[in-house]
């Protein structure tokens, strides 16, 4: 192959594939921005995951714009090669030309490398997503007339994934999202998950810290001194024997055992189950 016509060639194709992209990131842009409030916001509530599924949609749909990219240059390539594209940089020095195609080979290196990014960081984020969406539809049995169930909970420490408000009691539920193997078995110690195929262990500091600026949050609403139970789910993992702590451990299964687990001191009044209930209505409207 001509090195002229290669270099011909991927210069147009590298220019209209760059205007491609920058007009389909604009308008991804654009559409993000005006279409990012659905209608009836104040009433369309976060599903689990949300923030997960937000985050998966935006990198498939950047995903697609990088394929389409690639397809784009390869089309435009081949059909530049054929029609001897080079002619438009005939007289062009020889340094030039293979100035154009190393950048043409640089720029083309880094699309690869993006793409392979996203499909990566996608494919992590759909099993955090799938991992969410098991635990809140667990949740969603536990639900009643005077319990709530509500997905996403943003705090100034963090986001909490799950909260369940009633009578009975608060509970703040995080879900740790990690692949298991089989037989595998996780248990709670010195606050941090220790895992049976890993000499590893994952600290919960971040679970206490929303935790407890959720606990403080819900005081300043009611004006008294209320408690939240922190709940920290493992799908897909066995759950180990675990010490009376301050954080209960289970997994997508076992999930009902922490109606279980209370004290008739966590009881509240009626009116401070309301209360609580409109305000994460509020907050976690998709307005």
């Amino acid at each position: 192959m001509d090195l002229e016509a290669i270099s011909g060639a991927a210069t147009v194709a590298l220019t209209s594939t760059v205007v491609f992209l920058l007009i389909a990131k604009t308008w991804n842009a654009v559409s993000r921005t005006i279409g990012s409030t659905p209608s009836f916001s104040d009433r369309i509530m976060h599903e689990a995951a949300q923030g997960f599924r937000d985050e998966l949609d935006r990198l498939t749909c950047s995903q697609s714009t990088y394929l389409s990219a690639v397809l784009v240059f390869l089309t435009l390539f081949f059909s530049a090669y054929l029609l001897r594209a080079e002619i438009l940089f005939a007289g062009y020095p020889s340094w030039q030309i293979n100035l154009q195609l190393g950048l043409s080979a640089l720029v083309s290196g880094y699309a690869v490398l993006c793409l392979v990014k996203i499909a990566r960081a996608r494919y992590q984020i759909k099993f955090l997503r799938d991992a969410n969406i098991a635990v809140g539809h667990q949740l969603q049995q536990l639900s009643g007339e005077d319990t709530r169930v509500f997905h996403d909970v943003g705090t100034s420490a963090g986001v909490v994934d799950h909260v369940i408000i009633g009578q009975k009691g608060l509970y703040a539920i995080n879900v740790v999202a990690r692949r298991s193997g089989k037989r595998a078995q996780a248990r709670l110690r010195d606050n941090a998950i220790q895992y049976s195929n890993s000499k590893l262990s994952q600290s919960i500091i971040d679970i206490t810290a929303k935790t407890t600026r959720l606990q403080k949050e819900f005081r300043e609403i009611l004006g008294h001194n209320v408690r939240v139970r922190s709940v920290i789910a493992l799908p897909g993992w066995d759950i180990g024997e675990q010490p009376k702590a301050d954080h209960l451990l289970v997994n997508e299964r076992n999930l009902a055992m922490l109606s279980g687990w209370k004290d008739q001191s966590d009881y509240l009044m009626n009116e401070d189950v309301a209360a609580l209930q409109k305000e994460l209505k509020s907050r976690c409207a998709r307005g």
